[in-house]
């Protein structure tokens, strides 16, 4: 029997602060030359003043990506061109396939603690660039859990397995490069062990510290991981949290425009032509 390799950090990149939509203070990290293929941008959004986001995303267009966007404190409403409206809430997620052309707004709301969100941006492959756009939410008690002393995972999407053999499969089961999300709790000194095999693993940490195949990853960073089957988490001095994304690269070129994710600058200048025309989201 073949040992499972050990995944160690490769990489850290620390997020930087931004500002999007309408004017909403963000904490983001990004790579569109490839780097973390199939995922292309987290941003991380967290206050506890109501002046540095409640000014949201008013209506803008999307091609080319899918969206995940999962929710600690506070809430976002939704609204798109295909009638959907809704709101998402503590806990809960909303994943939003944009294919050929999507139009929407994503407003904040705050509870007692403010607001804090992630938003993950995922290429989607060149097959599927111009495919129908689609929409789904998922509520919180919808994500099932690995428990261990000390210790929690919950999966948002795709499979995870925990070394010992348990597996779980988190409801958004569509996620563009057989991606796989999870959020991780770990309190100090107490160990998670998981099988992961797939290429592309990141671990971005935002709360506490983590270490990682011995190494500390603190707050703020995003930790790439080397090829092999094992993940060894584990909690420091304090409690830690983090967000697990694991997937397939598409090892396609990438061209980015804004909220445009294309292949090619070609297909980038049409997406710009058919949102001034009228035609951008037209079956």
């Amino acid at each position: 029997m073949t040992t499972p390799r050990l995944r160690k950090v490769t990489q850290l990149r620390r997020n930087q602060p931004s500002q999007d939509g309408a004017g909403v203070k963000i904490r983001r990290i990004h790579e569109f030359g490839g780097g973390i293929d199939p995922f292309l941008m987290l941003d991380e959004l967290g206050s506890d003043r109501p002046d540095d986001y409640l000014a949201g995303f008013p209506p803008h267009p999307h091609r080319g990506i899918q969206t995940l966007t999962y929710v600690l404190h506070g809430g976002l409403t939704h609204e798109d061109h295909l009638g959907h409206s809704s709101t998402i809430a503590a806990g809960d997620a909303q994943w939003m396939h944009t294919g050929r052309g999507i139009i929407h707004s994503e407003m904040p709301l705050t509870d007692s603690q403010g607001l804090h969100a992630f938003q993950l941006w995922l290429n989607l492959a060149a097959d599927d660039k111009l495919s129908p756009a689609t929409y789904r939410d998922v509520r919180g008690d919808e994500m099932p859990r690995l428990a261990r002393e000390g210790a929690e995972l919950i999966a948002l999407g795709g499979r995870w397995q925990a070394a010992d053999g348990e597996t779980v499969e988190g409801p958004l089961d569509a996620l563009a490069g057989r991606g796989a999300v999870a959020h991780v709790r770990l309190d100090a000194e107490r160990h998670l062990s998981l099988t992961v095999e797939a290429p592309t693993l990141l671990v971005y940490v935002f709360a506490g510290e983590l270490e990682i195949a011995g190494e500390r990853v603190a707050s703020g960073q995003m930790a790439s991981l080397s090829a092999g089957e094992r993940l060894e988490l584990s909690g420091l001095s304090g409690a830690g949290e983090a967000l697990l994304l694991a997937g397939y690269p598409h090892g396609e070129p990438i061209a980015h425009y804004g909220p445009f994710v294309m292949n090619t600058q070609a297909e980038l200048e049409q997406a710009l032509l058919d949102y001034r025309n009228g035609t951008f989201i037209d079956g």
